[in-house]
């Protein structure tokens, strides 16, 4: 981890960012992690590595990070230390300052990637099969409520986009972020994003902007990433009407991610039996995609679950994919196959509901779905 890596000369692009406006230059860099002034780490293929780039001092880095937050109506102080904020090219920027950093300023930066991905890049990359792709369409097009599960930077908000695309242009979509950074192709899209009381005003979080969604007569909601008492109001809305909506959510199994859901869900406050909560998201979830950050730094799905129901108090789940290990190459890359469970999913019957094709990805895997 402690190894230099070279890095181009500094672009006339971004130069308010100081030093760091290299590393954003440099396409092979996903992500910037700086720790005060003299220590910043890159990501490079899923490796973090050490660079000899340099800031002059804290204070020019303060400088950095208060001209980042302030252009999006933010602000960093002692009192207010911990800011999320974007640059203008849709990353993703965390600040924390003394007196919660300890030992300086901390920056990390979030590279998004220039122009939407879609299904065929994640399989060039080895993100997922076309079969499993295939599935993942006929869910969006068939109008059901996925959540996409993971660990940090294991991919989710990248996927959410990818399966964003699938979703028809003359549908009204609602998207609702912490720090907008979804990157959807369709233009009727209502962006929505929260506000934190330090931001000379009251403070505007998830919830209400879930809330509020629900008034703009929205056909699909995304919600870039639930973590609160939205949760509640999240499925509220799946189960009355906004079908084919998604979220993404942090959680390292399929089942783990359903116990965060409820516990998220009685945040919120109310007395809620706890089957009362589990039958709510059994109706709401039809699809969970997980995915993980493996070993060589590749992020790949590595499993899709569909929600069938309750078995007395117990959700019930059945695999539709699976990403199966088998080693690793010489290289250190982990080698492996997305295995189809062979189990019929019930979602694909929305789509003979809907008059819709099967996708071709899957006709071989499911025949006799689909309108004829």
């Amino acid at each position: 981890m402690s190894e230099l890596v070279p890095v181009p000369a500094p672009l006339d692009q971004n130069q308010h960012l100081g030093p760091l406006a290299q590393l954003l230059a440099n396409p092979m860099v996903t992500e910037i992690m700086v720790m005060g002034a003299h220590d910043i780490y890159i990501e490079v293929n899923g490796k973090i590595l050490l660079t000899p780039v340099t800031f002059e001092s804290d204070d020019a880095l303060l400088n950095v990070i208060r001209t980042i937050v302030e252009s999006v109506g933010r602000r960093v102080d002692e009192a207010n230390p911990l800011c999320d904020a974007r640059l203008a090219d849709g990353s993703r920027v965390h600040v924390a300052i003394p007196p919660v950093a300890v030992d300086g300023p901390l920056l990390n930066i979030r590279k998004f990637v220039r122009g939407p991905l879609d299904m065929a890049d994640l399989v060039r990359l080895g993100s997922c099969s076309p079969s499993a792709f295939g599935f993942l369409k006929a869910c969006v097009e068939a109008r059901a409520n996925i959540l996409v599960s993971g660990g940090t930077s294991s991919g989710k908000t990248t996927l959410l986009n990818v399966l964003s695309g699938y979703i028809p242009s003359d549908e009204r979509i609602v998207t609702i972020e912490d720090a907008a950074e979804l990157q959807l192709r369709q233009r009727h899209v209502a962006r929505l994003e929260t506000r934190t009381a330090a931001s000379n005003g009251n403070e505007i979080t998830l919830r209400d902007l879930v809330i509020t969604s629900l008034r703009m007569r929205p056909d699909r909601l995304i919600v870039g990433e639930v973590r609160g008492p939205e949760a509640l109001d999240m499925l509220q809305a799946m189960n009355t009407g906004h079908d084919g909506s998604m979220s993404t959510l942090h959680a390292n199994k399929p089942r783990d991610a359903l116990a965060r859901i409820e516990t998220l869900v009685l945040m919120a406050g109310y007395d809620l039996p706890v089957r009362a909560i589990r039958a709510q998201i059994a109706s709401a979830l039809n699809v969970i995609v997980h995915l993980e950050r493996l070993r060589d730094g590749t992020r790949k799905v590595v499993q899709i679950s569909e929600i069938v129901g309750m078995d007395e108090d117990v959700i019930t789940m059945q695999d539709v994919f699976r990403f199966t290990r088998s080693g690793f190459a010489p290289d250190g890359h982990v080698i492996g196959s997305f295995i189809p469970s062979g189990i019929r999913p019930r979602v694909l019957d929305r789509l003979q509901e809907l008059g819709l094709e099967m996708p071709s990805e899957i006709r071989p895997l499911f025949p006799g779905s689909g309108a004829a």
